[in-house]
């Protein structure tokens, strides 16, 4: 065989290969490769979904924190208003209280200060009816005298 015959036959064998590959080989491949492109592109699409959801979730959880330390600043300030209130109620009530002990204690002295007066009057009484005794050297009888004695009192 000459080098021109090798030559030719070696083209045709070629282009049989070609278009063999062309035929049969080429398209499972170029499939294989659109759907590892595909799948690859919907696996970044799905990647920035995420991250996207994720930034979502994010927003969603510092507005939720926000909002539950706006309330807990509220209920704590409520919680301190009512302290308060409890506190100047207890004052209140502590203040009345004490007005009420005074005044009994008051009450309770001035009428000891009647009872001691009262005690002193008869003590008088009884001192002057001595006095006038021993002035008139005679004994006075207090159930004759008793009138005579209740004025004595009345004006001590």
């Amino acid at each position: 065989m000459s080098i021109t015959g090798t030559l030719i036959i070696q083209i045709i064998v070629f282009l049989l290969l070609v278009a063999f590959t062309m035929k049969f080989v080429w398209p499972p491949i170029a499939n294989a490769l659109d759907e590892r492109a595909q799948k690859v592109a919907e696996g970044l699409a799905a990647a920035d979904k995420a991250k996207s959801e994720l930034a979502d979730a994010n927003q969603r959880v510092e507005q939720q924190l926000a909002e539950s330390r706006t309330e807990n600043a509220q209920r704590q300030a409520d919680a301190e208003r009512r302290a308060q209130a409890i506190i100047e109620e207890a004052k209140s009530r502590a203040n009345d209280e004490g007005a009420k002990i005074i005044a009994a204690a008051r009450a309770e002295a001035q009428q000891q200060a009647v009872q001691a007066r009262e005690a002193l009057r008869d003590e008088v009484a009884k001192l002057a009816v001595r006095g006038a005794e021993q002035i008139l050297r005679k004994e006075v009888n207090p159930a004759v005298h008793a009138d005579l004695l209740n004025r004595l009192k009345t004006e001590l």
